[in-house]
């Protein structure tokens, strides 16, 4: 059974629903350790002061925080607890949004938004409400010794939760801006648009897969067996020189889409039949009357 991560109360108006959270994904990578080259054992690192020039134990070190260069404020596990978010159990909505008016870049972790018996009532009016109307929540919460602003927005088996940062927490990057030196021709666009059509696709996540994680434990398991390890050789890509060529060149190498099951069902279209060719006597009396 799942942890839970959370649990309390969402709040809006005088409606209060008692709602648990659960971890909706989790990062799940090859970890290595560090070993000693010459003899395979385990390294334990140690943390060493050059001021004193001696070995620490970890009942000697406090936090520090650097407000100048080699200048430290020390800061105590008291004093991070006494301006700490008091520990709360409820989400407070503070505003209904357009699902589309929020940036999917200030999105960080998800949770599933699960009810507890008495509020289910609550809780699926709410649901419903906000899928029917396309609006998501704004709310706030105390979670983990941190407060965080989320958006609680409709998914198809019931409510998401999603934690976000805050503007200042977003980065801006000089470069990442639109050219407008940069012009694009509209043949070039065309192409690009029939480009696009021709890959264009329902998202089915399940089609999706971390190769590089597969090959990484195919990898281990073989030197674990003892058997030799090679490496690919890269794969080198040109740097395109002709847009239009490579364009036309793209489209050329798209893979035929299955005609759609309602044309596959479809029946042929019945051919005309020949006219019947008519006697030299009948065709006569046909032209006198």
């Amino acid at each position: 059974m799942a942890s839970t991560v959370w649990k309390g109360y969402i709040t809006f108006g005088l409606i209060t629903i008692p709602v648990r959270l659960f971890a909706a994904a989790r990062t799940d990578r090859v970890s290595f350790n560090q070993l000693h080259g010459v003899c395979g054992s385990r390294i334990k690192q140690q943390t060493f002061c050059p001021h004193c020039d001696r070995i620490v134990e970890r009942s000697e070190l406090v936090k520090g925080y650097e407000v100048e260069k080699d200048r430290y404020v020390v800061v105590n596990d008291e004093d991070i607890k006494s301006v700490a978010p008091a520990s709360s159990d409820n989400m407070e909505i503070v505003e209904f949004v357009k699902a589309e008016g929020i940036d999917p870049i200030y999105f960080d972790a998800s949770y599933f938004m699960v009810p507890e018996d008495a509020g289910k009532k609550a809780y699926h009016l709410l649901f419903e409400t906000m899928r029917k109307s396309g609006y998501s929540a704004i709310a706030q919460i105390a979670m983990h010794q941190r407060e965080y602003t989320v958006v609680v927005r409709p998914h198809a088996d019931g409510l998401l939760l999603h934690t976000m940062f805050y503007p200042e927490e977003v980065r801006e990057v000089p470069e990442f801006r639109r050219d407008e030196s940069v012009s694009v021709k509209p043949q070039e666009v065309a192409l690009a648009e029939k480009l696009v059509e021709g890959l264009a696709a329902d998202f089915e996540p399940a089609k999706y897969h971390d190769e590089y994680q597969n090959r990484l434990m195919q990898m281990i398991e073989a030197k674990k067996e003892g058997q030799a390890v090679g490496a690919e050789a890269p794969r080198k890509r040109a740097p395109v020189i002709d847009l239009m060529q490579a364009l036309q060149k793209s489209l050329g190498e798209l893979p035929r889409k299955p005609a759609s099951k309602a044309a596959q069902n479809e029946p042929p279209a019945a051919s005309a039949a020949p006219a019947r060719k008519q006697s030299g006597k009948r065709a006569a009396r046909t032209a006198s009357g």
